[in-house]
């Protein structure tokens, strides 16, 4: 009788209903291509019999990926630095007791490396936007792993870090590579430093000839520390940093920090649980008491087709 009942083109509550999940989850199935469907006049529409078949498949799947691997009970991520991350963590640990959230900060080409070998279950970074051309760009899809699902995190602003009053007149990048100007440069493979050696290449400076440039830190808060001690004249980092430790802050840039998500590991607790966190209310409300930070759109999925 239920077969009678329903339609052999369904909508996205229909489906929902007939799988069981609610309709956020239809939605996520849809844009990240893991669920039979189509779009009409700019609606999801799901044929019944693909629905079956995809059903069948997937419980198929799902019996061979349990035989090989169990879903383990804690949370790695590794990837881009950002403060925001600490909110991330504290409102992901209120919610379990028995999982745990690690993360570990190696820059944006780390954290991609780290969900391309299966380390990590999913990646901070921000190389995706603002779109780069040409070489850049290639570069940049290179390092992206396939099978993978980019949620977008927030927007932030990146810029130059100096003392208050900025005594040495600092404008663009141009002036890095004035005379005694002594910058605090971040480590190889973090979206930072790709950015900063991107913008020297088209300013035709020679990174050697910067003071500084071989003075490395792995974050933003000790960009921004070295700067407020008088060890650096200037540095890159966000304008969250800057405001944090009373810093001038001069823009550069706005860019997207994304969360980059293996598509086998998507639909596991733990990632679905941080995606719920992401949308949240509670989320963009502490995060945005930081400020420089834009979460109009957080935990949208982004289509990089």
């Amino acid at each position: 009788m239920t077969e009678k009942i329903l339609p052999e083109l369904m909508n996205t509550r229909e489906v929902a209903r007939y799988l069981g999940i609610n309709d956020k989850k239809v939605y996520f199935l849809a844009k990240a291509g893991k669920i039979p469907c189509t779009r009409v006049t700019g609606k999801w529409t799901f044929p019944k019999k693909l629905i079956d078949r995809w059903i069948e498949e997937s419980a198929s799947a799902l019996v061979e990926r349990k035989a090989k691997t169990e879903e383990r009970s804690f949370l790695l991520a590794a990837g881009s630095d950002d403060p925001s991350l600490g909110i991330l963590h504290d409102l992901y640990e209120a919610q379990t007791q028995t999982s745990s959230f690690f993360m570990t900060t190696v820059g944006s080409t780390g954290g991609l490396a780290a969900i391309r070998s299966g380390v990590a279950d999913f990646a901070t970074a921000h190389l995706l936007e603002p779109a780069r051309t040409g070489a850049d760009n290639l570069a940049v899809q290179e390092l992206l792993p396939s099978e993978t699902v980019v949620v977008e995190l927030f927007y932030r602003e990146l810029g130059l870090l100096v003392p208050v009053g900025n005594p040495k007149g600092i404008k663009s990048f141009r002036d890095l590579a004035r005379p005694k100007l002594r910058i605090i440069n971040r480590q190889p493979g973090s979206g930072t430093r790709i950015y900063l050696d991107q913008e020297l290449s088209r300013a035709r400076l020679n990174a050697k000839k910067i003071s500084g440039y071989d003075t490395l830190v792995s974050t933003h808060l000790d960009v921004g520390l070295r700067v407020l001690r008088g060890a650096a004249d200037v540095g890159l980092a966000t304008r969250t940093t800057a405001q944090l430790l009373g810093l001038d802050f001069i823009p550069l840039t706005r860019e997207r920090f994304d969360m980059l998500v293996p598509k086998d590991r998507f639909f596991t607790r733990g990632i679905q649980l941080l995606l719920g966190i992401v949308g949240s209310r509670e989320f963009r409300e502490r995060v945005g008491t930081l400020g420089g930070y834009d979460l109009t759109e957080s935990g949208r999925i982004i289509n990089l087709s």
